[in-house]
């Protein structure tokens, strides 16, 4: 199996505290950037329902290997520091039940707090992106219409078209498509055709919200493709529609 997440050049990781108005404490994020000098783009990575897993850790430093510095926040900070699941039937349990702690008015002061010290450190340029993988590609979509992202790559993103789940409550997220607009935010939402968690119909409405609210965005859907394609350690992984995702995703991350 292809090492999918290895970065392409030498890359420097580490974890930092984040402060966040009104937690407890400081939220952990953890960043990788490339080594050398910098600044570099900067890009806001959201996790999976599984945590801060080595697999996600991975994903940051092959984004630092394209030229980016990426930080994950760790969202889960109030309920459960640190998680970091396993994509089986307990881990899936566990995931289910920290997604639905999350509330918009946490998430977005996390965000806000991460924007922060991207623009206090003296290593990163220009108006910040955000990728987001799963439950990360619904968290993806709500920070691009609260926050001044300059492109949301949204993969796989679950529950955007019905509410009751994490951040579409009390509506579905589609609702707030004019806040991306207003934003100024681009959007690329890339899933597989045999997606368990996103729907047909959660594609297509998706596309028809972002095309009438006048957002740029890109839909791309990879045939015979499952939900978690990109994952390269799991029997989801599929290589042809994940190299492809991947070109997709340095060339909307990468500053134009």
């Amino acid at each position: 199996m292809e090492a999918q997440s290895r970065p392409a050049r030498p890359v420097v990781s580490g974890t930092v505290g984040i402060p966040v108005a009104g937690a407890a404490g400081a939220m952990a994020g953890y960043v990788s950037r490339p080594a050398g000098g910098g600044p570099w783009p900067a890009v806001i990575v959201g996790f999976e329902m599984f945590g801060l897993t080595p697999y996600i850790r991975g994903t940051a430093e092959r984004l630092a290997g394209l030229g980016l510095l990426a930080v994950v926040p760790d969202f889960y900070h109030r309920t459960a520091p640190g998680f970091s699941g396993t994509a089986d039937e307990q881990g899936r349990a566990r995931g289910y039940a920290l997604l639905n702690r999350l509330t918009r008015e946490e998430v977005r002061a996390d965000l806000l707090a991460t924007l922060a010290h991207l623009e206090q450190r003296e290593d990163t340029s220009g108006r910040p992106g955000m990728v987001g993988f799963s439950l990360g590609g619904h968290l993806a979509f709500y920070a691009a219409s609260q926050v001044p992202l300059s492109v949301a790559a949204v993969v796989y993103p679950g529950w955007l078209d019905v509410a009751g789940t994490a951040l579409s409550t009390p509506d579905p997220l589609l609702d707030l498509a004019q806040g991306i607009a207003e934003q100024g935010c681009r959007v690329l939402y890339l899933v597989g055709a045999d997606d368990h968690v996103v729907t047909a119909d959660q594609t297509r409405l998706t596309a028809q919200r972002l095309t009438a609210a006048g957002v740029p965005h890109e839909v791309v859907v990879y045939p015979g493709t499952p939900h978690g394609f990109l994952a390269d350690g799991r029997d989801t992984y599929r290589s042809g529609a994940a190299r492809d995702a991947w070109r997709r995703l340095a060339l909307a991350l990468t500053p134009r």
